[in-house]
């Protein structure tokens, strides 16, 4: 069985970034995504789909994306439900978000981290730990790193993995 689904849309206000009582990140936010087809009227109908994001990627989204930001998800589809005030049971549908990218940079320019142009970022952040590599040799700048390019690459035998 498989539950994945990437969508592209705007982002129809800024993520709520709240805590669980256990001190975990939670970010929600809704994404405004266009359906293929115009409506008999000749217009652009979209889905409003909400997002959730956990942990440092809730953290991440929190930080940089701001309402009507181009934004692609990547995650899982969850149905939960819960009983209201009236005793009525209520269903929600979700995505999960394990990966959410930055589609284009910031319009405004008016964020804390900026530096006097536009917003330097990573495009693309995932959740379960994959940025954590201890064994990763690349920080996290914007370097080259096939800025050696046409120099011999000196790697020795118990480096090769066969």
């Amino acid at each position: 069985m498989l539950n994945r689904v990437i969508l592209i849309g705007r982002l129809t206000r800024d993520p709520e970034l709240r805590y669980t009582p256990a001190g975990v990140a939670v970010t929600q936010f809704t994404i405004a995504v266009d359906r293929p087809f115009t409506s008999q009227g000749g217009e652009r109908e979209a889905d409003f789909i909400p997002v959730v994001t956990w942990r440092q990627l809730a953290e991440t989204c929190a930080n940089y994306l701001r309402k009507g930001r181009l934004t692609a998800v990547e995650g899982r589809i969850q149905v939960r439900n819960y009983e209201n005030n009236e005793g009525k049971r209520v269903y929600v549908t979700e995505v999960i978000a394990d990966n959410v990218r930055f589609l284009e940079s910031n319009r405004d320019g008016g964020n804390a981290n900026n530096n006097g142009g536009g917003m330097r970022e990573e495009p693309s952040y995932g959740g379960g730990g994959r940025g954590n590599n201890s064994n990763n040799n690349f920080s996290r700048s914007n370097q080259d790193p096939f800025s050696d390019d046409g120099k011999p690459i000196d790697i020795s035998d118990d480096d090769l993995p066969f």
